[in-house]
């Protein structure tokens, strides 16, 4: 656990991220707000994104990252807050799979994220205080919708490329629905086209956990002064497990006793996995914003592709153009193979082009950001032919 001067320095730097990010930020005015599912619209507001790599003359090289329920922006550069590398810095850099010297990525914090994107821990400009749970509801389409006015502002009119794991593989498959024109390529990883029931009654088991924290304060926490740190540590501790198999947690710690050698009849962390969950509870609480993860894990939540298109799946890639690359996992109980194969169906009866890989791992849901040399030359392989199909320069292939 960290120390005490540790964990405020870490909470100091969180607290100054929400509004003024290290990494690129771009505001949008009241003349050109984000309208939102709910009906309800956001203005002004804000988006903070990273890039790496140059965008070439024709603008044809351009990848969108999207990140996971967590994650942030510093897909391949040093977090700030943690000062950890890049979440994806294996997949995404010169040489890597997304080889940063042939192409543009970038990289944005979604929508109700807490690392400079506008969220429930921003200032609304109109009250003067952090919108807290006066801040819209929002869903991955709402998320989806800010990605592509950044790109408008960034003068993109297509993207080679969309690629993201978990809630980032909704944002793939909600970019290809919405935007098919802009999207040439789409890789979703570990995603599905819905949210199960299992997904969110997990989700509201740390919902819950947060809002009866009594520091939560009904949600004014940051005005009140204080923070939901026991509830918000439950809350990681109870989704991390569904990030592993049960494999890997058999193989990493087992039932092995964690600095002793007997039982102590008591309620401390007798076991190493009780000390390993509490350790991922306390040191997540000081880099994310309780009301964040409020937001975001509904968003996952709400997520339902198929019935955004008459409840039809196929239908939300009708004559789509873009190229598909899906991966699953055997190990991943979060969302199954099944789930991946359900959106490679609707793509085949759309005539769309896809390939399909399910990696044998033990490693679970979290497999694909961690080292997984099959999921590296899958995409490194699909990466290429794309940029081939699409007449740009490509790692390995002639100019």
């Amino acid at each position: 656990m960290l120390g005490d001067t540790a964990s405020q320095s870490i909470l100091e730097v969180s607290l100054r991220e929400v509004e003024t990010p290290s990494s690129k930020l771009t505001r949008f005015g009241s003349d050109r707000p984000l309208k939102l599912d709910s009906g309800a619209t956001l203005g002004p507001w804000q988006i903070a994104y990273e890039t790496y790599g140059t965008l070439n003359a024709g603008k044809t090289n351009a990848v969108l990252i999207c990140h996971a329920l967590t994650g942030d922006q510093y897909v391949a550069s040093t977090n700030p807050i943690t000062g950890k590398p890049g979440w994806w810095n294996k997949m995404v850099g010169p040489g890597c799979p997304i080889d940063t010297n042939h192409y543009f990525v970038i990289c944005a914090n979604v929508l109700c994220g807490c690392l400079g994107t506008t969220g429930p821990a921003n200032v609304n400009s109109t009250t003067g205080q952090p919108y807290g749970l006066t801040m819209p509801v929002v869903t991955i389409r709402d998320m989806v919708r800010a990605q592509a006015q950044l790109i408008d502002y960034l003068g993109i009119e297509t993207l080679f490329m969309v690629a993201g794991g978990s809630m980032g593989g909704m944002q793939v498959l909600q970019w290809a629905a919405s935007y098919p024109e802009r999207v040439f390529a789409a890789v979703p990883i570990a995603a599905g086209a819905r949210h199960s029931s299992q997904n969110i009654a997990f989700h509201e088991v740390g919902r819950q956990a947060i809002m009866a924290d009594p520091d939560w304060n009904g949600g004014n926490y940051i005005a009140k002064g204080t923070r939901p740190t026991k509830g918000l540590a439950v809350a990681r501790m109870a989704a991390h497990i569904t990030y592993m198999s049960d494999e890997s947690l058999h193989q990493k710690f087992g039932r092995n006793l964690q600095d002793r050698d007997n039982l102590t009849f008591g309620f401390d962390a007798d076991f190493q996995i009780e000390s390993y969950l509490r350790h991922q509870g306390m040191t997540f609480v000081d880099r994310f914003d309780a009301n964040s993860y409020l937001y975001v894990t509904r968003a996952m939540d709400y997520f339902d592709l198929a019935a955004e298109f008459g409840g039809t799946l196929a239908n939300a890639f009708k004559q789509t153009a873009t190229r598909f690359c899906v991966m699953s996992f055997t190990s991943d109980w979060l969302f199954p193979t099944s789930e991946s194969k359900a959106v490679v169906k609707a793509l085949n009866a759309a005539a769309a082009n896809v390939s399909f890989v399910e990696v044998e791992t033990d490693r679970g849901h979290d497999a694909f950001l961690l080292d997984v040399p099959e999921m590296f030359s899958t995409i490194r392989g699909f990466v290429t032919g794309a940029a081939h199909a699409r007449g740009i320069p490509a790692p390995g292939g002639a100019d």
